[in-house]
């Protein structure tokens, strides 16, 4: 049985994981067997993530620490959680690819920002583009004036030097 100082010491650790993360997902893993949740965890960690098994009270607990209090009504049953630490939407992708597999595995809740998502928002937050796409959706559109605004200014110097060619020439032709 663990000591009163060993609870602190796990709810702080808990508490400090929560922070750090960018995103959290809740699931409830009943029915995976050890083999399952150690292929879900190599993948999370894989990808700059972790996979913890915590009991309810604990996480209720830290939740409140950290004003979650939306997370209580998830916390119900066996939970686990995956941590983001790298990118937002990992966790939930990853999530998402072993649901189809492991059906047992189910999404809960998650956290993003300090913010509970419920199911619904999880499985949206699963369906963004990752976050390299974004940026580069966001660099074409922003090139994409700059490209067209630099077009027009070649055409038009161009059509300037068309316009001074032929004044020339025909200056030349009526001086001779």
């Amino acid at each position: 049985m663990p000591t009163k100082k060993e609870k602190q010491k796990s709810l702080a650790d808990l508490c400090e994981r929560f922070q750090q993360a960018k995103s959290l997902i809740l699931v409830n893993y009943r029915g995976l067997d050890v083999a399952a949740m150690n292929k879900v965890r190599r993948k999370l960690q894989a990808s700059g993530g972790e996979f913890k098994v915590a009991k309810n009270t604990l996480l209720m607990l830290a939740a409140k620490e950290l004003g979650w209090y939306d997370l209580a009504p998830f916390l119900k049953g066996p939970t686990a959680i995956a941590f983001g630490l790298d990118d937002d939407t990992v966790p939930a992708k990853i999530l998402t690819e072993f649901t189809r597999e492991f059906k047992q595995l189910e999404f809960k809740a998650g956290v993003l920002s300090g913010k509970v998502l419920d199911l619904n928002q999880v499985q949206q937050l699963a369906k963004l583009p990752a976050k390299e796409m974004l940026l580069g959706r966001l660099l074409g559109n922003i090139q994409y004036p700059l490209n067209g605004f630099a077009g027009t200014l070649q055409n038009l110097l161009r059509n300037l030097v068309c316009v001074l060619e032929a004044t020339r020439k025909k200056q030349a032709a009526e001086a001779s």
